[in-house]
């Protein structure tokens, strides 16, 4: 049941599927050793071989909830397609991206004092930790769901999880087991969906036959791709998709928690078919050329200045979304954009050169900029299709594909046998 948590063979091909409001993407690759000059394995990487897109309609999905899964089922098959024509492979293992309003990410703390702190720590008590960890989790993100969609029992499924720091007496360990100490803090990240946001993504995989490796939280995986061996990386990852954007903290390496709110790259394209009085179709062409800087000083006017009105509203979204990490005594200032809705250059000036930071908690004015491909250091583009931010997420979940392809450890085991138990 828990198709997240368990481990595959690593040596196939496998899928990358980031199913977009706008655009279905799909990226296959394979996973191979990294080697240091003397021959020694000092990781892994992914080899993307295939990439392929397809354009959803505009019924397909709406606010990142798919709405029409015939439909998006084949989308993905004509995206998988061009993706396996280009690598000549056929992926028999996938992984799947998950977004949207109603999909909850926060990371949870515990902390207790041992009545035995001359004892070394075991796997049972291990394990009682995680599970009082997991279960406050859960009854947190149902009565926010509750809340906010005002169903008082909505049912959520567990998306992903993963144990992103453990202290024992303030010291951090990556394996608990046998170390002695009075008090153990641990922190989990635990990603949520309504469970039928979730099934629908479950009934898209057994219609394209791909064994599912995981369902993933795509702000998640945003949030993990860049390289955070170092532990220092502090940042707020916003990426901009059609229908949402998503947000993700991230302080000193670990993912605090992941926002998202319903506007995206369709909410500009709307406004400019309204105001200029053009079909959607028309108004998404005219958009693409604004990005792209092919159109006349005097049309370029008229569209700055309706989007203008529309980023100050996507704006507020921004900070009502990062005025909720009130745990966090100061925000990152470092902003680092990706996704489709970026293209549009409003944002990133906005963020940029507007004084929104002061209603929140910034230490230094925040700055933003721009994702890129290689940001991504475990991930290599062999199609050269993938450009810039746009393509952002589908690396991030091929990024994700590696971890999820590589070995346990002794935590994350006692994380998946405790889920397995819960059965949320």
């Amino acid at each position: 049941m828990f198709d997240f948590l368990k481990r595959k063979p690593k040596d196939n091909a496998i899928l990358a599927l980031d199913i977009g409001t706008e655009i279905v993407k799909a990226a296959i690759f394979t996973i191979e050793e990294k080697q240091s000059a003397a021959g020694e394995i000092i990781g892994k990487r992914a080899i993307i071989k295939g990439f392929g897109k397809i354009r959803q309609r505009l019924g397909d999905i709406q606010n990142g909830v798919v709405t029409d899964i015939a439909s998006v089922v084949h989308n993905c098959k004509e995206a998988i397609r061009i993706a396996s024509q280009e690598s000549g492979l056929t992926p028999n293992q996938m992984v799947m991206g998950i977004a949207g309003e109603f999909v909850k990410g926060a990371t949870s703390t515990i902390s207790y004092n041992r009545d035995e702190h001359d004892a070394k720590i075991n796997l049972t008590e291990l394990r009682n930790i995680v599970h009082k960890l997991e279960w406050r989790a859960f009854a947190e993100v149902r009565k926010q769901l509750s809340n906010e969609t005002g169903y008082p029992e909505i049912d959520i499924k567990l998306v992903n999880t993963a144990i992103v720091d453990v202290r024992i007496d303030g010291y951090k360990v990556t394996n608990p087991l046998g170390f002695q100490g009075k008090q153990v803090q641990m922190s989990i990240f635990n990603s949520f969906a309504p469970l039928v946001h979730f099934s629908a993504l479950q009934n898209i995989a057994e219609e394209l036959d791909i064994d599912l490796l995981s369902i993933v939280s795509e702000p998640y995986a945003v949030a993990r791709c860049l390289d955070f061996e170092d532990g220092n990386v502090s940042a707020i990852f916003m990426d901009i998709g059609g229908g949402t954007t998503d947000i993700a903290v991230v302080e000193n390496g670990a993912v605090i928690g992941t926002k998202m709110f319903a506007l995206g790259g369709r909410t500009f394209t709307k406004r400019l078919a309204v105001e200029l009085n053009i079909s959607f179709q028309e108004a998404e062409k005219l958009k693409i050329a604004y990005t792209s800087d092919k159109l006349e000083q005097k049309s370029k006017k008229i569209i700055t200045d309706i989007i203008q009105n529309d980023t100050e509203v996507w704006l507020e979204g921004v900070i009502l979304s990062l005025a909720e990490f009130k745990d966090l005594e100061v925000l990152p200032s470092r902003i680092l954009l990706c996704g489709g809705g970026t293209h549009l250059g409003e944002i990133k000036e906005t963020l940029n050169e507007t004084k929104w930071y002061k209603k929140l908690h910034f230490a230094r004015t925040p700055q933003a900029s721009y994702m890129k491909p290689s940001d991504v250091g475990k991930v290599i583009d062999a199609t050269k299709k993938i450009k810039d931010q746009q393509d952002i997420t589908p690396m991030s979940l091929v990024n994700i594909g590696i971890e999820l392809a590589g070995e346990e450890t002794v935590t994350q085991k006692a994380l998946r046998k405790v889920i397995g138990i819960m059965k949320v």
